[in-house]
């Protein structure tokens, strides 16, 4: 799982960094705001860990960039900053969670494994309602609608949870390539064929969205 790190002060981005790899996440860090947001719009992430007060663009905006863009990726927020009338922004913005400076890293471990956990597991099974009648197991990659299973590769099992995360949101095929695949090479006429044989698999040319221009995506219900 990738997460964005936004953190200027060095100590704490490298801490954070470190502890967070060790537990098997991939984190993109970050020192302001710009680069963050960069990012963002290029990668797709399951949260966010943003400081409030660094370069070039805040913490608080950069939040609001992401709602902006539809971006439903869990946000926590750290921060010295403990005021309330801050602490009420950074939800009134559309933050999930708040961790006061200084923290112990077990804690900030439990926080990120909670909310990851209650983001993406609609349900104790971690199942997602799709359109058109079908439902996919988040963690195992099943698809299933009523008693038709679905058999879908590793990368194509990678390609729909990347359009769940991305919910009701189109990606273009950049954006798909970066995150699935890693940016590693392969043709935008190679990611249209693994999105056609999905679908010829699931017998439904409407359960990957398309728009010229704009994309694909999944439609998300539950």
């Amino acid at each position: 799982m990738k997460i964005l790190l936004l953190e200027d002060d060095y100590n704490y981005n490298e801490s954070i960094k470190e502890y967070l790899e060790l537990l098997g996440y991939e984190v993109d860090a970050f020192f302001d705001g710009e680069s963050a947001l960069d990012a963002i719009m290029q990668k797709c992430y399951y949260l966010f860990l943003l400081d409030v007060k660094v370069p070039k663009i805040s913490g608080h905006e950069l939040i609001q960039y992401i709602k902006e863009a539809n971006i439903t990726t869990p946000i926590i927020i750290i921060t010295s900053l403990v005021d309330i009338d801050n602490i009420a922004i950074g939800y009134e913005l559309g933050c999930n969670d708040y961790l006061k400076k200084p923290f112990e890293l077990k804690e900030l471990e439990l926080r990120v494994k909670e909310l990851i956990k209650k983001h993406y597991q609609t349900s104790t099974a971690g199942e997602f309602q799709l359109g058109c009648g079908f439902i996919f197991n988040f963690e195992t990659g099943d698809l299933r609608k009523g008693d038709k299973i679905v058999s879908l590769t590793s990368k194509e099992q990678d390609l729909v949870r990347f359009l769940i995360r991305r919910k009701n949101t189109f990606c273009d095929i950049e954006l798909i390539r970066e995150n699935v695949w890693e940016g590693k090479e392969i043709s935008y006429a190679d990611i249209r064929m693994y999105i056609r044989k999905i679908r010829l698999k699931v017998d439904e040319e409407e359960f990957i969205k398309s728009s010229r221009g704009l994309g694909y995506k999944i439609d998300v219900i539950v």
